[in-house]
């Protein structure tokens, strides 16, 4: 069995990993780079324009053989482990007939980005359904998905099982979300695999090793922020992030406020409901949901016209958000500030930020700073990770006790070695033969 990570051996994001045998190859994530090489955001509004040709010629498009351009062989599928754009930003540039295997939830969340955020799409008639635990054959691979905890809803690790050897993929994960028991599902079912090779995410190596708080001491901090608000309560955060959905939610309903959801959050809500004890917003009193002006101009155009209908029966205006803002905890996002708000905030407002913290230097985080600072307002940060720390990472190497580890998604790979001695650092294209 032959292993290439394209990309993502020494940097956070754009992975994409390939597994072969004589006979078979698989590809697992076929991620959009967030960074360049001096480590600073790409564009990735500039990058999604780009054609498959400039991608190629700009070097963001990996050199895999038959992934995005024609050849005698194509791989015998992609593996998506989750909806990050890191991992399936270049879904649209592959081959048309290779089969995309993802779960549920992923495509779920596929759907949500690619109607509401100009995130790639899933084509239905590539779309292969993975459910946590069932083995898939795939040319000579047997693939065992794991679901696992992580910032968006559907993640998956994978346990790869061909020619005697097995190989775990991590995905991105964490051990520190609404649902510790994954990963202690993961580790008891993949130890009597006696795993050979360890393909591990590690996006805190380098960093101090300072947990921050688990998603439950994160929905007290939120509940705390929320019922000391004078003014209304802006909450910034990913629809996408299920975790932290919930665990708005809660603290506003421990407040005793209104949870407004805008349309994309509301597509969220209604997508997961079945399968979550999440409220759906048209049939909860104390959801209300508000069409944002982008979204009233162009729900035809992408087709949303059933939820617009769906969603109508709860929908609730600006002027009755303003007359009495006490009473709301309102999604937000820096691109309402003027097309829905008017550049203008109702006095002392909290806006309550919950992603990366990289986002606020940005030039409209900054004016929705400015903004609140003019009506007396406020920013408060209340986040956690959705990755693995560096302290769980060992822990977890540790428990599933690979006889290698190859580390991904991370810019120090080489701190690996400072808590596992059976690490094995790869550059981007090189290929390790596991014998």
């Amino acid at each position: 069995m032959q292993i290439t990570i394209h990309r993502g051996t020494h940097e956070i994001g754009g992975n994409c990993i390939e597994i072969a045998t004589d006979r078979s190859r698989i590809i697992l994530d076929i991620g959009m780079p967030l960074f360049n090489e001096d480590r600073e955001p790409h564009d990735t509004g500039a990058l999604r324009r780009q054609t498959t040709e400039q991608l190629r010629q700009s070097g963001i498009l990996p050199n895999v053989p038959g992934l995005f351009a024609e050849s005698n062989s194509r791989p015998d599928a992609i593996l998506i482990s989750h909806a990050h754009e890191d991992h399936t930003g270049l879904l649209g540039h592959s081959h048309p007939d290779i089969p995309i295997y993802a779960s549920v939830g992923t495509s779920k969340m596929m759907l949500a980005g690619a109607k509401f955020a100009g995130q790639p799409t899933l084509p239905r008639e590539r779309q292969r359904d993975l459910t946590s635990s069932q083995p898939v054959q795939i040319g000579e691979f047997t693939v065992t998905p794991y679901s696992v905890d992580h910032s968006i809803y559907g993640g998956q690790a994978f346990l790869i099982e061909a020619e005697g050897k097995s190989v775990l993929y991590s995905g991105d994960l964490r051990l520190h979300g609404r649902k510790p028991g994954m990963h202690r599902a993961l580790v008891e079912a993949v130890k009597p695999h006696n795993i050979d090779l360890l393909l591990m995410e590690g996006t805190h190596i380098g960093h101090p090793d300072h947990r921050g708080p688990n998603e439950y001491d994160l929905e007290d901090q939120i509940a705390e922020s929320i019922q000391s608000a004078p003014g209304l309560v802006l909450a910034s955060f990913s629809p996408q992030h299920v975790d932290r959905l919930v665990g708005f939610l809660r603290a506003t309903k421990k407040a005793g406020r209104v949870f407004v959801a805008d349309a994309y959050t509301a597509f969220v809500m209604h997508l997961i409901a079945s399968e979550t004890p999440i409220p759906r917003p048209e049939s909860t009193e104390w959801v209300k949901v508000f069409f944002p002006k982008y979204f009233e101009e162009n729900y035809r155009r992408k087709q949303l016209e059933n939820h617009f209908v769906l969603m109508s029966p709860a929908r609730i205006g600006m002027n009755e958000i303003r007359s009495n803002p006490s009473r709301y905890v309102m999604l937000f996002r820096p691109s309402m500030l003027d097309s829905d708000f008017g550049g203008n905030l109702p006095e002392r407002s909290r806006c309550l930020y919950s992603r990366w913290e990289g986002y606020l230097e940005r030039p409209d985080s900054q004016a929705v700073t400015a903004t609140l600072e003019n009506v007396c307002g406020d920013l408060i940060r209340v986040h956690t990770s959705g990755h693995i720390y560096a302290g769980d990472i060992a822990d977890l190497i540790q428990q599933i006790n690979a006889k290698l580890v190859i580390p991904i998604h991370t810019f120090e790979p080489e701190g690996f070695q400072m808590i596992a001695s059976n690490v094995r650092v790869l550059k981007d294209g090189e290929t390790f033969e596991l014998d």
